[in-house]
């Protein structure tokens, strides 16, 4: 069965030529919709999420995007020379399949990092041979990350030429903290081996889902915080989310665009240890665009009595 083509400018409903801005905004906007943690159907929502961010993960990278466009929704037709098996092949004919890694097969065959570490069978002397390792992506929330989880997966090895197919199917453990592009090793769960051989291992690289607030370096989150001008130059105290609860942030007089805020040990687990990294609040100070009469004529008076130019700060 060959591999569904996806539409990700569809999915996050955005035309072709949309700016890196647009997408940006799209993705926000429908990953807040769609979180498993405000939905209501949480199935639906999750098999949601996983779509958005995959269409995310091409079109919000510049080099992935090149390629995607390139492709096309023609990418299958012998004219462009994309087509094949769904799944990602090798010279000597294994196809691998991954499911409930949040990936498509379509992903999978163009943009994941799915390989296989060892020689390659056809090149092997006949008999006993342990089978080569396997290494693909697993698409991993921040949630997953905050609290562990458990999830179920499954490898398909098809050899095109006999027709032959292998399903494994297994359970694997998203352990606390994990940080983006850690493996994550599930033993004997690889290519299986001949002559009565041990299978090799499965490898799976980290990625962490992008989230519509936060953004994760090693175990520190960082977030977006809009200010109001008035907010910026005056103060103030508010509530930001954080992945386990809002919290109250004091924001100090003066504070311009591009300070961050930390808060110590608030961001994500460092494996089982306890300690956490931190939280950074990054400001944008956000000017309004539309203004009434009143506030106009607020903002002339600031301009006439105060005594501040940039120019000469």
């Amino acid at each position: 069965m060959p591999a569904q083509f996806k539409d990700y400018y569809a999915i996050l409903g955005v035309s072709r030529d949309a700016s890196a801005a647009d997408i940006k905004k799209a993705f926000r906007k429908l990953a807040r919709k769609h979180h498993p943690d405000v939905a209501t159907d949480k199935k639906a929502a999750e098999e949601k999420f996983k779509e958005i961010n995959e269409a995310n993960e091409v079109l919000g990278d510049p080099e992935k995007r090149k390629k995607y466009d390139h492709l096309g929704a023609d990418w299958d037709s012998p004219q462009r020379g994309y087509g094949g098996p769904r799944g990602t092949a090798y010279s000597d004919g294994q196809e691998y399949n991954f499911g409930g890694t949040g990936f498509s097969d379509f992903f999978e065959q163009f943009f994941s990092g799915a390989s296989r570490q060892g020689s390659a069978s056809s090149n092997r002397a006949p008999g006993r041979m342990q089978g080569n390792d396997v290494e693909g992506d697993i698409l991993v929330t921040l949630e997953e990350v905050m609290n562990g989880d458990v999830r179920p997966i499954s490898l398909q090895i098809t050899n095109s030429r006999t027709g032959k197919v292998e399903t494994h199917s297994f359970q694997v453990r998203i352990p606390l903290g994990v940080t983006s592009g850690k493996r994550i090793r599930i033993p004997g769960q690889g290519e299986p081996g001949t002559g009565g051989a041990p299978a090799g291992d499965l490898y799976l690289r980290v990625r962490h889902a992008a989230h519509p607030d936060f953004h994760s370096e090693g175990s520190d989150l960082f977030y977006d915080l809009d200010l109001a001008p008035w907010e910026a130059v005056l103060g103030a105290e508010l509530t930001v989310p954080t992945l386990d609860g809002p919290i109250k942030l004091r924001i100090p007089p003066g504070s311009e665009n591009g300070h961050q805020l930390r808060v110590r040990g608030r961001g994500l687990p460092k494996g089982k240890t306890g300690e956490r990294g931190d939280f950074h609040a990054t400001i944008t100070v956000v000017l309004p665009t539309k203004l009434s009469s009143e506030e106009r004529g607020l903002w002339e008076k600031l301009r006439d009595t105060s005594k501040f130019n940039p120019r000469n700060a």
